[in-house]
């Protein structure tokens, strides 16, 4: 019997480049979050950016995990505050996930968000979100690993999420098998 699809292409560990690494890790679709919190300083301006990397991490103790990169400028910032709200992005989302994304700019002019039960942002229609505290923090060479301890959270069945997918935005109109 003959096999129709193409055999692996295998590349040697010295020749992984950030390129093959990406276009490799692309094949696995991600949902997409927008990590936010409220700025601790007397304005309390509210602070977000864009993150593909989120998992549930434990149970017991409730844990996620989230990796923002090196050279985020918010993320610092957040870190300060000690606690933070993930909204998983829904499937219209896609131009939120790319204002969350952008450098400089005032990433809330014209979104609607409201405060969660600790006093995180929540925006308006995401699919799910989830607070947390601040819990550990790993290097993850040109990330950082972020761990933070569920504090709050709720989500909304009827909205379907923003997925990310071989360097672009799927819009799903499905529902999960149970």
């Amino acid at each position: 019997m003959t096999s129709l699809t193409t055999p692996p292409t295998h590349v040697a560990a010295n020749a992984i480049t950030p390129e093959i690494l990406r276009a490799t890790m692309g094949a696995f679709c991600s949902g997409v979050v927008v990590v936010t919190a409220l700025d601790d300083q007397p304005d309390g301006k509210p602070l977000g950016f864009t993150c593909q990397s989120f998992v549930s991490l434990s149970f017991d103790p409730p844990l996620i995990s989230i990796s923002p990169a090196r050279s985020s400028t918010t993320w610092p910032r957040i870190r300060e505050v000690g606690r933070f709200a993930i909204n998983v992005l829904a499937d219209d989302h896609a131009e939120l996930s790319n204002k969350f994304a952008r450098s400089g700019a005032d990433k809330f002019a014209g979104v609607d968000w409201t405060l969660s039960p600790k006093g995180s942002p929540i925006l308006g229609g995401v699919s799910a979100w989830v607070e947390c505290n601040l819990w550990r923090e790993y290097d993850g060479g040109d990330h950082t690993v972020v761990i933070g301890e569920v504090t709050a959270l709720d989500h909304d069945i009827e909205r379907n999420p923003l997925i990310y997918y071989r360097g672009a935005y799927l819009h799903a109109d499905w529902r999960a098998s149970r």
